[in-house]
């Protein structure tokens, strides 16, 4: 991954000015609710925005409006930003988290908030891990799901409505290859590429046909396989091998992109015949990004421009994302969107009042700027 270094040199040949601070390469980019985090290629792990809590992991309490290093020399492989906390996962698997632990999503045993990264109790090995509202779920690498935080609805998938400060087994018998922790509910999705979701299911974002609470795994009607799927606060969304995505749950701002603003308890068929590649996971407050071969497209709720197209008009229906980038990932976060590029550039638009963008400003930006260190 390549990145260029930026000279200010003076006019006419005359003195070099000074050296500004090249723009970050990154593997991989995750939006959480006010904030967003980067991964880069060595391992180092970088966040900015709202430091509420100190979810950005600095070791302090203070926004950044562009990347600061997360405490610790801890190299990670993989990083998930959440509404008011993140977790990330080193190459050996220890799973670590920061931010609020009012309810014990960071898995540490306590109800403490960090402002650094504290490792997840037990000792147990992940692949993966996906921060939430307030709860947290990881998968290992032989497909056993654990979650650990607040479990008012079944969440957790232990079977129960007790809370849990530390990781219990997601009592489904499935073996998962992803998991995605939502709002007040958590999906996974299966090797061979079923989908089931567990906990609440007020709008239907379980999939199973019904609104009611589910304390373990249910299978997400339709039949549909997935290979991917991406898990929001209220909706999820999946896409197929064939390119189709679908979408249900909550569906007030047309975040499920089936033209509708009504909610959805079975997957619906985003509208427009586009294949995708993928489709982010994130959105707080209702909107949804995936990809194409034909650039990146969003939709739903776009009151601080998150959707890029260069408005904040609202669409139930996908829209391309303005300046025609190819991205090989994107995600949905509260008010903002994130897109990475195959060369390591991160670019993010929506609201920045925290410096969500991380474009060194508070200005919200209706289409990508890039992300600088």
């Amino acid at each position: 991954m390549g990145v260029t270094v930026a000279l200010l040199l003076a006019a006419c040949g005359g003195e070099q000015g000074p050296t500004q601070p090249a723009p970050l390469a990154f593997a991989a980019v995750s939006t959480g609710f006010e904030h967003t985090c980067g991964l880069a290629a060595a391992g180092a792990l970088y966040c900015w925005g709202a430091n509420s809590f100190g979810k950005l992991g600095d070791g302090t309490m203070s926004d950044r409006s562009s990347p600061v290093r997360v405490m610790g020399g801890v190299n990670f492989a993989a990083v998930s930003a959440g509404g008011h906390h993140t977790c990330a996962v080193t190459g050996a698997g220890t799973a670590y988290c920061w931010g609020f632990n009012n309810e014990g999503q960071l898995g540490d045993g306590t109800t403490s908030n960090r402002s650094s990264p504290v490792p997840v109790a037990g000792a147990l090995k992940f692949a993966a891990v996906s921060a939430g509202a307030y709860h947290t779920c990881a998968v290992t690498a032989a497909g056993a799901a654990y979650c650990w935080g607040l479990n008012s609805s079944g969440q957790l998938g232990d079977g129960t409505t007790t809370q849990h400060l530390t990781p219990v087994l997601v009592t489904s018998g499935v073996t998962f290859a992803a998991v995605g922790a939502g709002n007040d509910h958590t999906c996974g999705l299966a090797p061979a590429g079923a989908a089931y979701c567990w906990g609440q299911n007020a709008y239907g974002q379980l999939g199973d046909g019904t609104t009611s609470d589910r304390f373990s795994p249910v299978l997400v009607t339709g039949g549909v396989s997935f290979t991917v799927l991406g898990v929001s606060a209220l909706h999820n969304c999946g896409v197929t091998a064939t390119g189709a995505a679908y979408c249900w749950g909550y569906n007030n701002e047309g975040e499920l992109g089936d033209g509708t603003t009504g909610n959805r308890s079975s997957p619906v068929l985003v509208a427009g015949g586009m294949n995708f590649t993928a489709v982010g996971r994130g959105s707080v407050n209702g909107h949804t990004c995936g990809i194409t071969a034909a650039g990146a497209y969003c939709w739903g709720w776009n009151l601080k421009g998150q959707l890029g197209d260069g408005t904040t008009i609202q669409r139930s229906t996908p829209v391309p994302v303005a300046g025609g980038m190819s991205f090989t990932s994107v995600g949905a976060g509260g008010f903002h969107s994130c897109g990475l590029t195959a060369a390591g550039a991160a670019y993010c638009w929506g609201g920045n009042s925290r410096g969500q963008l991380g474009d060194g400003t508070t200005d919200d930006r209706p289409t990508p700027t890039r992300v600088l260190q």
